[in-house]
């Protein structure tokens, strides 16, 4: 059997970067880190077509540059979308009641008794109702808001370092410290698991949104339903999808919402559906991710639910990339 040794300062490094990461989840630095991952993997990414175009000298500094751009115009955009939704609603309060009550009396006709009875019957029932859960969940929504402004704050921070790191020229392990070489092949190795796992999660994207397309643009239509922007939400799917674990939610959420503006029925049949598929996924996400780190889909599916105990919706998003980062580093030391 071979004899696998490692250095006091390798250990030291390990032992700091597996401290670190395990930390980042219960003080809420997951997406942060995230953010800045992505936005050094993107310029890494740009940079080489850009320096066919242009010295490299300048190359990267363009590239940061346009994806500051991107990210802030895109940032910009999302948040005077949300304000003017959300004047445009509060301006015209009677359509919004108008068609939460279409709704609310699609399932009057369609429920039975028993549970129509907690349905509001009126505008005044509704507007009723919704001061009471208002009322009921205020400390959650003020909880809910700080906590969004802090956690948007922190991802706009992790895109700034992204950016900044990666404007900076790579460092030469030669003229480092060992504890500071030992570190830097920690990140690098991360930052390369990162980068595995991203493509993986496009291919899940894009096999979300063929079965999410055929569904709405096959299925429902030979049943005789015509979802309303249908195409628009096969779209909005794989962008969404982009996003590991929560991007299925929103895309699902918004699907429901529009089965539900045509009937309650096809609402929950849409619902039934997506379900079933996001159970799917779970063991798709497994076998492709899988492939692109070298583990059984049992090995990542084990990873993703005690990281879930543990730590939550964070640590199932954290597991794939924590695992593929601890297989590199079991491989690199031939330990697997």
């Amino acid at each position: 059997m071979k004899n696998i040794t490692v250095s006091r300062t390798e250990l030291a490094s390990l032992i700091i970067a597996a401290v670190s990461l395990i930390l980042l989840l219960p003080f809420k630095l997951l997406a942060p880190m995230l953010a800045g991952l992505l936005v050094f993997e993107l310029i890494n990414a740009l940079t080489p077509m850009v320096e066919r175009l242009i010295s490299y000298r300048f190359a990267r500094a363009i590239t940061v540059a346009l994806l500051t751009l991107i990210i802030l115009g895109g940032l910009s955009i999302l948040v005077v979308g949300a304000f003017s939704l959300v004047l445009h609603e509060v301006n015209n309060p009677a359509r919004l009641t108008n068609m939460l009550l279409d709704v609310v009396e699609q399932a009057r006709r369609q429920l039975p008794n028993v549970l129509t009875r907690y349905l509001p019957s009126s505008a005044d029932d509704f507007h009723s109702l919704l001061k009471q859960l208002l009322h009921d969940h205020t400390s959650e929504l003020k909880t809910w808001g700080t906590g969004a402004v802090h956690l948007f704050v922190k991802v706009l921070l992790g895109m700034v370092l992204g950016a900044v790191i990666a404007l900076v020229p790579s460092p030469s392990e030669e003229n480092m410290k060992p504890l500071a070489a030992a570190l830097y092949r920690r990140v690098n190795r991360l930052a390369a698991a990162f980068h595995q796992i991203v493509f993986a999660q496009i291919r899940i994207s894009l096999l979300n949104t063929v079965l999410t397309g055929v569904f709405l643009l096959v299925v429902l239509p030979l049943a005789g339903v015509h979802l309303p922007l249908a195409k628009t939400l096969v779209i909005v799917t794989f962008i969404v999808g982009l996003l590991p674990i929560v991007g299925n939610l929103i895309s699902n959420a918004i699907i429901c919402v529009i089965g539900l503006s045509v009937s309650l029925w096809v609402a929950i049949s849409v619902l039934v559906y997506l379900v079933v598929v996001h159970k799917l996924e779970y063991f798709f996400n497994a076998r492709i991710v899988g492939g692109s780190i070298h583990a059984r889909a049992w090995e990542l599916l084990l990873a993703m639910l005690v990281f879930e105990t543990l730590f939550g919706l964070g640590g199932l998003i954290a597991a794939p990339i924590y695992y593929a980062y601890m297989k590199m580093e079991l491989r690199e030391k031939a330990l697997i």
